[in-house]
C-alpha cells in the first residue's frame, strides 16, 4: 500500500477514545505518581527512537520521579512530566493540559535561517501570487519560480498545483521553500512529489513500534510517489530549502526528495520528525502524544533489511535530514537570501 502505515495509525488513535471511560475504574486521577508512571510506561512500549538517540528511559524515570511527591501542584507536576518528555528531544513529544503546552521546540538548535521580508523585499516583490497554500512568483530576471510553501495545512490540491506548475512549465528550475515549515498533513507531501516525477517512485520505507521491547517493530513497509497525470516538473533542476524549522512533514518530504533525481536539498539539516506521533490521555486528564514510527530512506532500508541496523542507528535522519548544499543566512545583509542565492546559482550550473 502506498502508506499504510497512516492507516495503522488512524486505528491506534481510535482506542484513545477508550482511555477515560477505563481511569474512572482503575486509577485514582488525584494521585499524581499514577498519572507520572502511567506516562511512562506508555512511552516505554511505544516510542520508536530509544536506541537511535541513545536515551537510558528507566534513568529518567528515577531522576524524575524523586521529583514529586503528595500534594504537588498542577503547574509543578507538568513541568516535571514535560521536562521528562522533553528528553526524548523530539518535538512529536508534547503534554498539554488546559494550562501549558510541553514541547523541546528543535528549531532553537539550528540558526534562523529564513526572514521572510528578506524574500518579500528583494525577490518577489508586493505582486506575488497566493494560489491556496502557495506563495509565488518569478525571480532571477523572470527565469526561474519561487515557491513558498509555509505549512502542510492539508489544502493542497489540483487545482491549486496546476496553475503554479502551468505559470513556471517554462522556467530554468524551481525554489521550493520550506524553511520553518512545521509540518502538518503528511498526504500534501503525496501531492506536491507527484508532480515531481514520472513513474512511481520507492521514496522511503517505514515501520511502527510493535512490541514491549524498544526494538520490536513491525516489518517495512513502502511509501510511494505516484505520478500525476497532468502538469509536472520533472526534466528541470528542483531546489528544495529547508532549516532546523523544516520539521514533520516537512522532514518526510526532504527524506523522500533523496530519491528524486532532479531535487537538491539547500540550506541547513531539517528539525526531523520522522516519526508520526500517536497519543492519548493520562488519568487527570491530560493529554500526551509521541513518536510511534520510523523512517528510512531507501539505502538505509537496504542496510536494515541486510542486518546492519547499528549502522543505520548512527545515520538515522531522525535527529535530521541533511541538505545537499549546506548555506546559511548572514544576519548582517538584509538585502540578501544567501540559501535562494546559492539555490540559484546550482539551477544555473
Amino acid at each position: 500500500m502506498k502508506h499504510a502505515w497512516i492507516y495503522i495509525l488512524l486505528s491506534l488513535f481510535a482506542l484513545t477514545a477508550c482511555e477515560r471511560a477505563f481511569f474512572e475504574d482503575e486509577y485514582d486521577q488525584e494521585d499524581p505518581f499514577e498519572s507520572f508512571d502511567y506516562l511512562w510506561e506508555q512511552v516505554d512500549r511505544r516510542y520508536s527512537f530509544f536506541k537511535v538517540k541513545d536515551i537510558d528511559w528507566n534513568a529518567k524515570r528515577q531522576h524524575y520521579r524523586s521529583q514529586i511527591y503528595p500534594g504537588i501542584s498542577q503547574d509543578s507536576l507538568f513541568r516535571v512530566m514535560g521536562n521528562m518528555m522533553s528528553e526524548l528531544r523530539d518535538d512529536h513529544a508534547n503534554l498539554r493540559s488546559s494550562f501549558n503546552v510541553s514541547a523541546f521546540r528543535v528549531r532553537l538548535d539550528g540558526p534562523d535561517n529564513y526572514d521572510r521580508r528578506i524574500v518579500e523585499d528583494n525577490y518577489i516583490g508586493r505582486d506575488y501570487y497566493v494560489s491556496g497554500p502557495f506563495i509565488h512568483n518569478w525571480i532571477s530576471n523572470g527565469e526561474i519560480g519561487y515557491v513558498r510553501f509555509a505549512a502542510f495545512t492539508g489544502t493542497v490540491d489540483n487545482v491549486n498545483l496546476n496553475f503554479v506548475l502551468s505559470r513556471y512549465r517554462k522556467a530554468k528550475g524551481l525554489i521550493l521553500d520550506l524553511r520553518e515549515n512545521g509540518g502538518g498533513s503528511i498526504n500534501d507531501m503525496y501531492g506536491i512529489l507527484a508532480r515531481l516525477v514520472d513513474e512511481n517512485n520507492l521514496v522511503f520505507k517505514s515501520r511502527i513500534r510493535n512490541g514491549e521491547a524498544h526494538d520490536d517493530f513491525s516489518p517495512l513497509e513502502n511509501a510511494i510517489v505516484q505520478p500525476y497525470d497532468g502538469p509536472r516538473f520533472t526534466q528541470r533542476p528542483v531546489m528544495m530549502l529547508v532549516d532546523r524549522g523544516t520539521y514533520s512533514a516537512g522532514s518526510f518530504t526532504a527524506l523522500a526528495s533523496i530519491a528524486l533525481p532532479n531535487v537538491k536539498l539547500v540550506g541547513d539539516t531539517t528539525g526531523g520528525g520522522l516519526g508520526l506521533p500517536n497519543g492519548g490521555y493520562l488519568p487527570n486528564g491530560w493529554f500526551y502524544r509521541f513518536s510511534v514510527t520510523q523512517a528510512f530512506s531507501n539505502q538505509q532500508a537496504f542496510l536494515l533489511e541486510s542486518g546492519q541496523e547499528e549502522l543505520v542507528n548512527a545515520q538515522n535522519y531522525e535527529n535530521g535530514v541533511p541538505p545537499d548544499i549546506r548555506v546559511l543566512l548572514d544576519r548582517s545583509v538584509l538585502e540578501v537570501d544567501e540559501v535562494i542565492e546559492r539555490a540559484i546559482e546550482e539551477i544555473g550550473r
